[in-house]
Formats: structure tokens, sequence, C-alpha cells
């Protein structure tokens, strides 16, 4: 389950793109805000699967999958 706290520090993490000064670098700050976010939720929903090594195992392949997922969908791989 994810915790509260996990999830009060996703829009801190994409907050942060409000700061910069130009647009590349917005994007660039919320790229890295956003593939964070995608990998804390990948990993909380593959800690559920699997016992013993298979869950460290699905969880770490969540991490993996949400994280691409996330820079995928925000344009953020060239």
């Amino acid at each position: 389950m994810i915790k509260l706290a996990k999830l009060s520090l996703l829009p801190l993490l994409l907050g942060f793109g409000a700061c910069t000064a130009t647009p590349e670098a917005q994007h660039e700050v919320a790229c890295v805000g956003g593939t964070l976010a995608g990998a804390v939720i990948g990993a909380a929903i593959g800690n559920q699967f699997g016992g013993g090594r298979g869950n460290t195992i699905m969880t770490a392949a969540g991490a993996g999958t949400g994280a691409v997922t996330a820079a995928t969908s925000m344009n953020c791989v060239r």
C-alpha cells in the first residue's frame, strides 16, 4: 500500500518545474519528477506480487516499468 508520506513528495517534486527560467529546463525538471513518481508508483504496485525473492524482483520490475512508462509518456526519452 502506498504510504501518505510518499504521496506527499509528488507535488514537491513536480513543483520545482516552476522555479526554472527556460521552458527546456522546466521540461527537464518535470521529466525527473515524473520519472521518479512513476518509479515509486510502479514499485508500490509491483510490491503487491510475489513472495520472498520474487517480491523483491517484482518490486524492482515495477519500479523500472513505472519509470520508463512515465518518461515515455512525458516525451522525456530521446
